[in-house]
């Protein structure tokens, strides 16, 4: 049995394919301006790599903001619901998910089963996402993956006050040209970030354990600014990116597993 999820999000399209119950492939590329075209590149880029054809794959779920725009789709399942399967799938005593992406990040919460009982979102501020480190790397003038690594040379971090991404994007060149190093400027918008995520999910725990996905997840400078924040250690899977449209695919599986007929 072969079956796909494609998560369409405001950065880059992903999409796993699934045979039998597990990974065969999976493919990450921009988004662009073009959705729909996205979602076809990414599936054929995904079928590519498992030698396969469209007509093998049996069902096809789709999420992300952009999960109405995939017209090959055979159902629209919501990100919140898609994070949480695939994490627990890859990690089964994942307690709380964090997924930080380009132009959003969800805190949720899962129980023992997987099924989730309660998440936050922020959809409507760049401030918490990865669109904030996009700008603070244009305005230190760093490149966006060197990021990570200078956080940790930090002695002390510059606390980021602004919780506007355009306020915040002033602050730091203020305080750049005050003479703060970019280490400790970086560590500091590292730290905002994080605090932005964790005053958006409120009343939301962070139980352990908790696993970390997304584009964001991959910086090593924001895995030690959540652990700092939280107070434990984070999981971060193999490819975090692919995780929700990883869901999506488990959600195809279930699909498919409704239409097989019974024996007695």
């Amino acid at each position: 049995m072969i079956v796909a999820g494609v998560d369409i999000g405001a950065g880059t399209a992903k999409s796993v394919i699934l045979s039998n119950g597990q990974i065969l492939s999976y493919s990450i590329i921009p988004t662009g301006a073009n959705v729909t075209k996205a979602a076809q590149d990414v599936m054929a880029q995904a079928l590519a790599e498992a030698q396969a054809k469209m007509s093998d794959v049996e069902y096809i779920v789709s999420t992300g903001y952009g999960r109405h725009s995939v017209p090959f789709c055979n159902k629209a399942v919501t990100e919140i619901l898609c994070h949480a399967a695939g994490a627990y799938f890859l990690m089964p005593q994942t307690r709380t998910v964090v997924d930080i992406g380009c132009q959003d990040s969800k805190v949720i919460q899962v129980n023992e089963k997987g099924e989730v009982t309660n998440f936050a979102m922020n959809d409507k501020c760049a401030a918490g996402t990865g669109r904030f480190l996009e700008v603070m790397a244009q305005a230190l003038d760093i490149k966006l993956e060197e990021m990570g690594s200078l956080a940790l040379k930090s002695k002390k971090a510059c606390p980021i006050t602004s919780t506007c991404t355009v306020f915040a994007e002033s602050e730091v060149v203020s305080l750049r040209a005050a003479g703060e190093q970019p280490e400790d400027l970086i560590a500091g918008i590292y730290k905002a970030i994080i605090k932005r995520v964790a005053t958006m999910a409120g009343r939301i725990c962070f139980r352990k354990e908790v696993v970390f996905t997304g584009g964001v997840a991959k910086s090593i400078g924001a895995r030690k600014a959540l652990e700092g924040q939280i107070g434990f250690q984070v999981f971060l899977p193999e490819e975090p990116q692919i995780i929700g449209a990883l869901g999506a695919s488990l959600f195809a599986k279930e699909e498919v597993a409704k239409r097989a007929p019974t024996t007695r």
